[in-house]
C-alpha cells in the first residue's frame, strides 16, 4: 500500500504541474487575446564565449527569462522588470526610424543568417538589442507575423515608411534564392551610399538657404530697429538728407508699416508653391524647371543617373526581374521629368528594345551613361556596369557640391556686403556730409 502511495504521489504532482501549466497557457493565450502584453526584463550576463550581453525580453516572470536564456546559452547576472514608458502610447513622443536603424538592422540580421540561425530567432534577438520604441514595436509585429506564417517580406511590406518597395522586392528575391544574407548585406550597403548622397547634396542646398535667412533677419531687424533712431536723430538735426538716406529711411518705414502684410504674403507664397507643387501639372514645371537651373540643375542630374544607375544596379544583381526594377525605380525618383524618361524606358523594353535605346531618346540621360549601358546589355554584364556607373557619378557629385560651394561663396559675401554695408553707408552718410561741412 505504501508502494502504491508512493508511485501514485508523483503522478498526482505532475497532472497538478500540467494542469497548472495548461492553465498558465490558457491565461497567456486570453491576454495575447485581449491584447495584453506581458512585462518586457531587463537582462544582463554573459555568454558561453565569457563576453558581457544586455537586451530585453517580454516574459510572464524573471524564471521564465532565466529558462530563456538558459536556452541561448546565457548566465544572467541581472534581471529586472522595465519601466513602463507613460508616453508609450502617444506617437509625438514616440522617436522615429531613421535610416541608421534600418542600415544597422541589415547588418546585424545579415550576420546572423549568415551564421546559420533561423529568422524568427534573428528577429527575437533584434528586437531585444533595439533602443529605438518606435522600430522595436514595428520588429515585434514584423517577428509576429512570421511566426504566423507570412513571409519575411510579407511581413516588411506593412510598413512601407521603414520598408519601401526596393526593400520588400530584394528580400523577396533573397528569400527566393536562399541568399537573404547576401541580399541584406547588399541593401546596407546601397542604403549607406544613399544616405551619403542624400546628405551631400542637403549640404549644398543648406549653406545657400541659411545664408540668405541669416541675411534677411539681419535686414529685418535694421529696418525696423535700427533705421528709426537715425531717422529720429535726423530729424532733430535737421536739414536735407542724401538721396540714399531718403531711400533707407522710406524702405525702413514701408516694413514698420507693413510687416503684418509683409509676412502674410510670404506664409501665403509658401502655401501656394506648395499647393502648386502638389498638383500634377504643376509638380512637372517645377521638377523640369529644377533641372534646367544654371548651378542646381546640373547636380540634381548627376544626382539622378547615380541614384538611378545603383537602384538598378542592386536590384538586378539581387535577382529582380528588370520591368519590376525600373518600376520601382521610377516611384522613387523623386522629379518628375526623370520618373517619364524611366517609364519609357519600361515601355521600350516591353516593346522589345533595348534600355539604352529609349534612355538616349529621353536627352535627360548625358550620352556616356546611355553608351556604357548599351555596352553592359552587349556583354550581359549590366549589372555590374551600372554600379560602376553609380560609383563614377558619385565622384561626380562629390565634385559638383564643391563647385557649386565655391562658386556660392563669393556669391553670398558680395550679396551680404553690398546690402548690409549699402544700408549702414546710407545711415552714416549725413554724419559723414555733416562733418565735412563742419570742417
Amino acid at each position: 500500500m505504501r508502494r502504491a502511495n508512493t508511485r501514485f504521489a508523483p503522478t498526482h504532482f505532475h497532472i497538478l504541474l500540467c494542469l497548472r501549466g495548461h492553465a498558465d497557457y490558457v491565461k497567456h493565450l486570453e491576454a495575447l487575446e485581449r491584447g495584453k502584453n506581458m512585462p518586457v526584463y531587463l537582462w544582463e550576463g554573459k555568454d558561453k564565449r565569457n563576453e558581457i550581453q544586455k537586451g530585453e525580453m517580454e516574459a510572464g516572470n524573471e524564471d521564465a527569462v532565466r529558462a530563456n536564456l538558459s536556452r541561448l546559452k546565457i548566465n544572467p547576472s541581472k534581471i529586472k522588470q522595465k519601466p513602463k514608458d507613460l508616453f508609450e502610447n502617444i506617437a509625438f513622443f514616440q522617436p522615429s526610424v531613421t535610416i541608421k536603424d534600418v542600415i544597422l538592422f541589415c547588418r546585424q540580421f545579415s550576420t546572423m543568417i549568415d551564421a546559420g540561425l533561423p529568422i524568427i530567432q534573428c528577429l527575437d534577438i533584434l528586437y531585444g538589442q533595439q533602443e529605438n520604441t518606435t522600430f522595436k514595436k514595428i520588429l515585434k509585429k514584423i517577428k509576429s507575423a512570421v511566426e504566423g506564417g507570412a513571409t519575411l517580406a510579407e511581413a516588411l511590406k506593412k510598413y512601407p515608411k521603414q520598408f519601401d518597395d526596393l526593400f520588400v522586392n530584394m528580400i523577396a528575391a533573397g528569400e527566393a534564392g536562399g541568399i537573404l544574407d547576401i541580399i541584406l548585406q547588399r541593401l546596407s550597403a546601397y542604403m549607406e551610399k544613399a544616405a551619403k548622397l542624400k546628405a551631400k547634396v542637403k549640404g549644398a542646398m543648406t549653406y545657400p538657404i541659411i545664408t540668405i535667412i541669416i541675411a534677411a533677419i539681419v535686414v529685418a531687424i535694421i529696418m525696423v530697429f535700427v533705421i528709426p533712431v537715425f531717422q529720429s536723430m535726423f530729424n532733430d538735426m535737421g536739414g536735407s538728407l542724401p538721396t540714399p538716406t531718403l531711400i533707407v529711411v522710406a524702405m525702413s518705414n514701408f516694413v514698420r508699416h507693413n510687416i503684418i502684410y509683409i509676412i502674410g504674403a510670404i506664409v501665403i507664397f509658401i502655401f501656394a508653391y506648395k499647393r502648386f507643387y502638389n498638383t500634377i501639372k504643376g509638380r512637372a514645371i517645377l521638377d523640369d524647371l529644377f533641372l534646367k537651373l544654371p548651378m542646381f540643375g546640373i547636380l540634381l542630374r548627376k544626382v539622378a543617373v547615380a541614384k538611378f544607375t545603383r537602384t538598378m544596379g542592386t536590384m538586378l544583381s539581387s535577382g529582380v526581374s528588370i520591368l519590376d526594377a525600373l518600376d520601382i525605380v521610377a516611384k522613387t525618383a523623386g522629379n518628375v521629368t526623370i520618373e517619364k524618361a524611366i517609364y519609357n524606358v519600361k515601355a521600350g523594353i516591353s516593346e522589345g528594345q533595348t534600355m539604352s535605346e529609349p534612355l538616349i531618346k529621353s536627352g535627360v540621360f548625358p550620352s556616356m551613361v546611355c553608351q556604357m549601358i548599351a555596352v553592359g546589355e552587349s556583354t550581359g554584364a549590366l549589372d555590374s556596369m551600372l554600379t560602376k556607373i553609380a560609383d563614377f557619378y558619385d565622384e561626380e557629385v562629390d565634385q559638383a557640391v564643391e563647385n557649386l560651394t565655391s562658386m556660392i561663396e563669393p556669391f553670398m559675401l558680395v550679396f551680404l556686403g553690398v546690402v548690409i554695408g549699402g544700408l549702414v553707408i546710407a545711415m552714416y552718410l549725413p554724419i559723414f556730409t555733416m562733418a565735412s561741412a563742419v570742417g
